[in-house]
This record gives C-alpha cells, sequence and structure tokens, in this order.
C-alpha cells in the first residue's frame, strides 16, 4: 500500500485533508466514499520526497519523539510495518503521517528501514540512516533507536541551552545600544540647543557627545541602509564554500570565539562518533559521518586528515591528537578505549564529559558578560549624563 494526501468533501460540502493507505486511487476513492468523502484531489506522500523544494525536513524534537515511539512499538515485539503505522497514527501533523506511511510501503516492499529512510534524507540525516543500518544488521534495532532519542534530545537540550545563554546578553547589548542612540539622538540636541543659544561654553565632554550626536542624526539613515546592504551581501556571499571557508578561518582567529566554536564543535564530534560506534557502525565510516557535522570548514578539514589517517591504519587518538582540537582528558579517554577494547564506552564518557565542561563554560561566560555589559552600559550612560549635566551646573555657579 502507498500513503495518499487526500482533499475530499464531506456531506456538508467542506473540503477536509488527510492522510490514508491504499493500494491506488481507485480503493482510496473506495475507502473514502466508506467514510462519507467524496474525493477531489489525491497525491501520493512518497511524491514530496522527490522535489529538492519540498523536501520533507523535521525538527530534532520531531524526529526524537517519532524515534522513542518507534524504539517502544518495536521493543515490544511489534513488526517494523505496524510500529510505523502506529507512529503515524499517534501525530497530529498531516507531513509527518504522510512521511511515515510513505516509509512504510517502502518497508512493506521488502525494502530495509534504513533504505526507506533515505527517501527523507533532511528528515533523517545520514548519521540516522547509518546507525540504523547497524541496528538491523546486528539485530538491535530498537536499541538503536532508543540510543538515537537519547541522542537527539541531548543534542537540543544543548542547542536550547546555547540559544538561551546567547539570547539574554542580545536582548541586554539591542537595548543598551538603543538607550544610547535615543539619548544621543533625541535627547542631547534638545537639550544642549539652549546654552548654544545663550552662548554658554560648553565643557569638553559635552562638545565630544554633541559631535557623536550630530553624526548620528546626520548620518544615522546612511548608516542603517549600509549595515543592511552589508548583512544582504553577506547573505549572498555565504552560499558560497570559497567564503564560507574564509569566514571559518577567520572566527578561530579571534581568541573567546574560537574557544566558543572549538568546545560546541569538539562537542557535537565527539557524541555522534559515541553514537555511531556504540550503534555498531564502523570506525572508519563513523569518522566520515561525524565529520560531516562539523559546520566549520576549517575544523572539518582538520578531522577529514585525521579521518584519512585511520584509513590508512592509524589509532583514532594518534589522529585526533594531531588535529590540535581535544583536550588532553578526552585524548586520554580515547587513548584508554582503544587500548582496553572498550572504545565505545570511552567515547561515551567523553562525550558526557565534553557536553557537561561546554555547558559549565556557557554558563561562566555569559556570567562574566552580563556584569560587564552592564558596566559598559551604565559607563556610557553616565558619560551622556555628565555631558548634560555639566553645563547646567555651570550655568547655576554663573547665576550663583
Amino acid at each position: 500500500m502507498a500513503a495518499f494526501e487526500y482533499t475530499a468533501l464531506n456531506n456538508q460540502g467542506k473540503k477536509k485533508k488527510g492522510v490514508l493507505e491504499a493500494d491506488n486511487e481507485r480503493m482510496l476513492r473506495q475507502r473514502l466514499r466508506e467514510q462519507g468523502l467524496v474525493l477531489i484531489d489525491s497525491r501520493k506522500g512518497k511524491e514530496q520526497s522527490k522535489s529538492s523544494f519540498f523536501s520533507l525536513s523535521i525538527d530534532v524534537k520531531e524526529r526524537a519523539l517519532v524515534t522513542r515511539q518507534l524504539a517502544t512499538l518495536i521493543d515490544a515485539g511489534m513488526p517494523i510495518e505496524e510500529a510505523l503505522s502506529g507512529v503515524a497514527q499517534q501525530t497530529t501533523k498531516q507531513r509527518i503521517r504522510s512521511m511515515l506511511l510513505a516509509i512504510r510501503s517502502k518497508v512493506l516492499e521488502g525494502h530495509p528501514l534504513a533504505s526507506a529512510l533515505a527517501e527523507y534524507p533532511k528528515a533523517f540525516p545520514i548519521l540516522f540512516r547509518a546507525s540504523i543500518k547497524a541496528g538491523e544488521e546486528s539485530g538491535g534495532l530498537s536499541q538503536v533507536l532508543m540510543q538515537l532519542a537519547d541522542y537527539s534530545e541531548r543534542v537540543r537540550g544543548n542547542q536550547q541551552k546555547l540559544q538561551m545563554a546567547m539570547l539574554y546578553p542580545a536582548i541586554l547589548t539591542i537595548v543598551a545600544i538603543s538607550i544610547v542612540v535615543f539619548l544621543l539622538g533625541s535627547v542631547m540636541p534638545d537639550i544642549v540647543s539652549v546654552f548654544e543659544r545663550q552662548d554658554a561654553a560648553l565643557p569638553q565632554i559635552t562638545q565630544v557627545m554633541l559631535a557623536i550626536s550630530n553624526w548620528i542624526q546626520s548620518n544615522g539613515r546612511m548608516t542603517f541602509i549600509i549595515i543592511v546592504a552589508v548583512l544582504l551581501l553577506y547573505i549572498v556571499l555565504i552560499q558560497k564554500e570559497s567564503f564560507r571557508k574564509l569566514r571559518d578561518r577567520w572566527v578561530l582567529l579571534v581568541p573567546v570565539l574560537r574557544s566558543m566554536i572549538k568546545t560546541v564543535q569538539i562537542t557535537r564530534f565527539v557524541s555522534t562518533l559515541s553514537m555511531l560506534t556504540s550503534s555498531g557502525v564502523s570506525l572508519v565510516e563513523a569518522m566520515s559521518i561525524a565529520t560531516q557535522v562539523s559546520s566549520n570548514r576549517s575544523i572539518q578539514n582538520r578531522l577529514e586528515k585525521a579521518q584519512q589517517s585511520i584509513r590508512e591504519g592509524g589509532s583514532l587518538g594518534d589522529a585526533l591528537n594531531k588535529t590540535k582540537l581535544l583536550p588532553p582528558m578526552m585524548l586520554q579517554l580515547i587513548i584508554s578505549g582503544e587500548r582496553s577494547g572498550d572504545l565505545d564506552i570511552m567515547l561515551s564518557k567523553a562525550a558526557r564529559q565534553q557536553e557537561d565542561d561546554t555547558n559549565n563554560w556557557i554558563t561562566a561566560m555569559v556570567s562574566l558578560f552580563e556584569p560587564i555589559m552592564l558596566l559598559v552600559m551604565g559607563g556610557v550612560v553616565m558619560m551622556i549624563v555628565m555631558a548634560i549635566l555639566l553645563p547646567i551646573m555651570n550655568m547655576n555657579q554663573l547665576l550663583g
């Protein structure tokens, strides 16, 4: 059977959309007629995956939920096709239901689950497909699916922590800039103009702030246009591989950014490598997939060299040591795992340790940024206030 996305009319003449399994459109019409519906339009669900423009993707949360539900049903002894049907009926999102039923159709045709998932590469990346393939071959599919669900939830949790950690500093920065621009662009000119009309001598700090204020009023619109133009240019250039490589190399030259990017990228790499090896994927293939997870081209190039070293027979510990990316403790865990034959266990420990270190580092950086930003913001506002108050104080002294 195939999954059909349909549009039909009910007895009241209202349109209804949904997903239904049928061998062909004739059977679809019959099944809809039994439900009191008249078919208007239909499309096989799997047709959606053929178009790159409409290629279905699901977020990490949805993927984790689907994977965990599949793992639970398969672990209970349910066949894969029935598990897929059960999960499809549970979801409230039509696009996901359509995808799962289309995958079920491929499985019913005799395709392995990993092969069926390959129809939706954006929904199920190569990490998932390779792990599931290894799980199918080893007979431990439910365990692998559960590990993938845990992995997805950890990835989502780390993403949320990073986003929330960056959100407050970003809001604080925007508020600070807005206050400064408002004071310099609106408040200060009105107050200082009173003293200029009286030919009163202005203090040096007031003259400096007034010059900045005049510049903002004269060039503010042009500055905004330039900023927007630069952002649009960046969006165009970032589509080019050569520019992405150059950008990734530049950001690693900034000390704070280098530390943050390396920490996040290595955490993602080791977590992925641990997930793959524990699922039964070979080390060479696991390295190839885990390397692709890195979004920084410069770091990715170093990991590709390590991957090549392993292909040539080198050890994982020595290959990663040459990249100069991993912290010493993590390297020691990996080397120890290779020597003892428990590489997947040690990789899991290294991944968890690195995740904890990353979370602690993010918390520390945010905690450090907040007081620094408040001090800078307070200092700038104080200078503006002084620039406004000093002429008033001087005027009072003259009148006194």
